[in-house]
C-alpha cells in the first residue's frame, strides 16, 4: 500500500535545471540557488546538494535558522543570507560563517561588534562578507538612498573583520512589467558601476527566476534563483514554456471507494449532492497535507491514467474524488490506486501551475504549502537517493 501523502522529488532535474539556466547566463555570471522556505518544500539540504553539483556557486536562504541547517549538513559553499536579521539571530548568522545584506550603518556596527565573538566558530572562513541592498523599486528591504548606500559601503570598508562582498538589488515585476523592471536596472547599475568604481571588484547581482528568463542586462555577476530550481515557470504560466523539469510530484492513494446514490452527499457542508447514483473515492490527504480548501470542487486528481474531478470539501486529511456514473461492474479503479495531485499518470499530467491558476495564486505559494506531514522521497530520475 502507498503512503497516504508522497512528496517525490527528482534531484537530477533540479540538477539539469540549474544546469539550463547557467547556460542562459551572460558570459561571467554565476547562479545562486534559492533554498529558503526548506527549498519551496522540496528538502533544502537535498536540494543545495543537486544545485552545486549542477553547477551552482552560492547558496541563499531568507534566515539564520535556514543558513545553520545546510551548515549542519556539511555543506561548505557561501551561503548568503537575504533577509532582515534581528539582533538576536544575528550571533546565529555570523556563526555560521554566512554572508549577510546591509542598508544601514547601524547593522553594518551591529556585524562588526560581533565579528570577534563569531571568529572562533567560522572556521577560518576569515572576514564577514556583507553586500550593500539598495531599494530601487521593490518597496521593502534595502536603502532608497544612494548616498545612504555610499555611506554603508564606507563604514564596511573601515570595519575590522568586514569585507564588502557585494552589492545587489531585488526586480519587483520581472515576472510581468518588464519597462518597470529596465527602470529598476536604470537606478541600480550606475550606482552598482560607481561602487565598483570607488572600491574595486565587487559581486553586483539583482536578477531573481524570471529576470534570469526574461530581462536582458540584468545578469551581472550573479542571478539568484529559486522557482526555476524547481522547474516551475516564473511566470506562473506554462512551466513547459522554460525547457526546464517540474521536480516534485504530490500523490496519495485511493482508500475507500463507496457507491453514491442520486441526492447522497459527501463531506462537511454537503457541498457536492450526487445527482445520479456515482462512485466516490477517498484519499487520506487533506489541507494538514498542502491541499488547500480552496480546491473543493475545483480541482483534478489523476488515478491511473484517468482525470477525475475532485468533489465535496477538501477537509483536514481526507478529498474525496467522483470516479463516474455506478454500474454494475462496479468502479473505474481500485482500493490502492496511486492518486497524483501534482505529476504525470499515463498520459495525464497535473502542474504546480495547474493547481496555482485554480486557486488564484502563484505556483510558490502551492509547492511552501505542501506542509512537513507529507514525507519527502528523493531519487534520480527514478532510482532512489537515500
Amino acid at each position: 500500500m502507498a503512503l497516504r501523502a508522497l512528496a517525490r522529488v527528482n534531484l537530477a532535474a533540479i540538477e539539469r535545471n540549474v544546469v539550463a539556466l547557467r547556460a542562459r547566463l551572460d558570459e561571467g555570471a554565476e547562479l545562486c540557488a534559492v533554498v529558503k522556505a526548506d527549498a519551496s518544500g522540496h528538502g533544502a539540504v537535498p536540494v543545495a546538494r543537486a544545485a552545486l553539483a549542477g553547477g551552482a556557486t552560492t547558496l541563499a536562504v531568507a534566515t539564520a535558522g535556514e543558513a545553520v541547517e545546510l551548515r549542519a549538513a556539511g555543506l561548505t559553499a557561501p551561503v548568503l543570507v537575504l533577509g532582515a536579521i534581528s539582533d538576536e539571530e544575528l550571533p546565529v548568522a555570523l556563526g555560521a560563517g554566512v554572508e549577510v545584506v546591509a542598508w544601514t550603518e547601524r547593522f553594518v556596527r551591529e556585524v562588526a561588534a560581533g565579528a570577534p565573538a563569531a571568529a572562533g566558530g567560522r572556521g577560518g572562513r576569515g572576514p564577514i562578507s556583507i553586500h550593500v541592498k539598495l531599494d530601487s523599486g521593490m518597496g521593502r528591504l534595502g536603502t532608497r538612498d544612494t548616498e545612504e548606500a555610499f555611506a554603508v559601503a564606507q563604514a564596511i570598508r573601515g570595519a575590522p573583520g568586514l569585507r564588502l562582498a557585494g552589492v545587489m538589488t531585488h526586480l519587483a515585476t520581472a515576472d510581468g512589467d518588464l519597462a518597470f523592471a529596465a527602470a529598476q536596472l536604470e537606478v541600480f547599475a550606475p550606482f552598482a558601476d560607481e561602487l565598483k568604481r570607488r572600491y574595486g571588484r565587487l559581486r553586483v547581482h539583482a536578477a531573481n527566476s524570471a529576470a534570469t528568463l526574461r530581462v536582458p542586462g540584468s545578469h551581472f555577476d550573479m542571478v539568484r534563483c529559486g522557482i526555476a530550481l524547481y522547474g516551475c515557470d516564473p511566470m506562473n504560466e506554462d512551466p513547459d514554456s522554460t525547457g526546464l523539469e517540474q521536480a516534485m510530484e504530490l500523490s496519495s492513494y485511493v482508500a475507500a471507494i463507496k457507491r453514491a446514490e442520486a441526492g447522497d452527499s459527501v463531506g462537511y457542508g454537503r457541498r457536492f449532492i450526487a445527482e445520479r447514483p456515482t462512485w466516490v473515492a477517498t484519499m487520506p490527504i487533506g489541507y494538514a497535507d498542502g491541499v488547500r480548501r480552496g480546491l473543493t470542487n475545483n480541482c483534478d486528481v489523476l488515478i491511473e491514467g484517468r482525470r477525475y474531478p475532485v468533489i465535496g470539501t477538501v477537509s483536514m486529511d481526507n478529498i474525496t474524488a467522483d470516479l463516474g456514473p455506478a454500474h454494475a461492474a462496479g468502479p473505474a479503479v481500485g482500493v490502492g490506486a496511486r492518486a497524483v495531485l501534482i505529476g504525470r499518470s499515463g498520459e495525464e499530467r497535473q502542474t504546480v501551475e495547474d493547481i496555482a491558476h485554480r486557486l488564484d495564486t502563484i505556483n510558490h505559494e502551492v509547492l511552501c504549502g505542501i506542509s512537513a506531514r507529507v514525507p519527502r522521497q528523493y531519487h534520480r530520475d527514478g532510482t532512489p537517493v537515500s
